[in-house]
């Protein structure tokens, strides 16, 4: 499937996917032509390891154009700003991506699946930014699949597998030379990933002030940020032939993107976010960084584990 092919359903009306699009704080814009957006490149743009990529003789290590469609597909993207760091936003009440899959849920749709939301955390003073990527799939994931395994396993697992690679499209020399085309890097292991996981969703958080290099590379990009247009590509990373080829998972194109366009939000006290945590289900506690099970130990004397809700169980007072 084209990942900028919208998908429609209940005869006409728009799909949740597109409703989501369309609430998310950046507009979606031409991919060739757009300014001050996002829009989603085909994965064909980017070039990952082929098969034989780990067999190939020579010493030589062969990539190739990806497959252009991803695995998953565009939900949206958020620009994001606020006085401290916003963590595990799929969390918050005013998501309206989030809301938008929320209720797809609830009403059964069959293409909500699952939510991935990539939030790539961005330091400033006064205000710290969010850019914030989400994907959904519209079909169950295998869970003996690599991104099935991604999302399942652990975060040993998802820092030694979360990778993304860059494509400057538009920039200044100095960008294009510090960024670099097609650069790779795996970023749970250049950088602080955090990850909360749901029944149906998966966030990753990444802090790019862990890292003063991420940090001063990011600094000189948003330096020229409006005269720059760069593609992101997500991907969960092949370590052996027999997980060939490498696919991304989801992809998007900021284009030459202002920095008074990211919209502002609230971060809540500890007070009202005890009061969403009180409208989310009893027994959880509803934080900026995670979702924090204070009836553990009832849980466990139930026979529950304690964990992250599903959204629809947020909608729903965590029944």
């Amino acid at each position: 499937m084209c990942p900028t092919t919208p998908v429609r359903a209940g005869g006409g009306n728009r799909s949740w996917r597109e409703e989501a699009v369309a609430a998310g704080s950046l507009r979606q814009v031409d991919l060739d032509r757009g300014a001050n957006g996002w829009a989603s490149p085909p994965g064909d743009l980017f070039h990952l390891r082929a098969r034989g990529y780990f067999t190939g003789g020579g010493g030589k290590r062969g990539k190739a154009p990806s497959a252009a469609d991803w695995l998953l597909r565009p939900a949206g993207v958020d620009w994001l700003r606020s006085h401290a760091r916003l963590d595990h936003v799929l969390a918050r009440d005013d998501n309206r991506v989030a809301a938008a899959f929320r209720r797809a849920r609830l009403r059964k749709d069959p293409t909500a699946h699952f939510l991935l939301a990539v939030n790539l955390q961005v330091p400033g003073r006064p205000d710290a930014y969010s850019a914030v990527f989400y994907f959904a799939a519209e079909a169950p994931i295998p869970a003996d699949s690599l991104l099935g395994r991604f999302i399942h396993g652990d975060d040993a697992y998802r820092n030694a597998r979360f990778k993304i690679t860059n494509r400057i499209v538009k920039g200044p020399w100095l960008v294009r030379a510090t960024v670099g085309n097609y650069a790779a890097c795996l970023l749970g292991r250049a950088l602080t990933c955090r990850y909360h996981r749901g029944d149906d969703y998966l966030e990753i958080d990444v802090d790019i002030g862990s890292s003063a290099i991420a940090s001063a590379i990011l600094h000189l990009a948003l330096g020229a940020v409006t005269s720059v247009t760069i593609d992101m590509g997500f991907l969960v990373e092949s370590q052996s032939e027999e997980e060939l080829p490498e696919r991304l998972f989801g992809a998007v194109r900021i284009a030459q993107m202002e920095m008074g366009a990211a919209k502002y939000v609230e971060l809540p006290s500890d007070e009202a976010m005890a009061e969403t945590a009180g409208r989310a289900g009893a027994g959880f506690r509803v934080s900026s960084a995670k979702v924090v099970n204070h009836s553990r130990q009832q849980d466990h004397a139930g026979g529950k584990v304690g964990r992250s809700m599903s959204l629809p169980e947020r909608e729903n007072g965590g029944k």
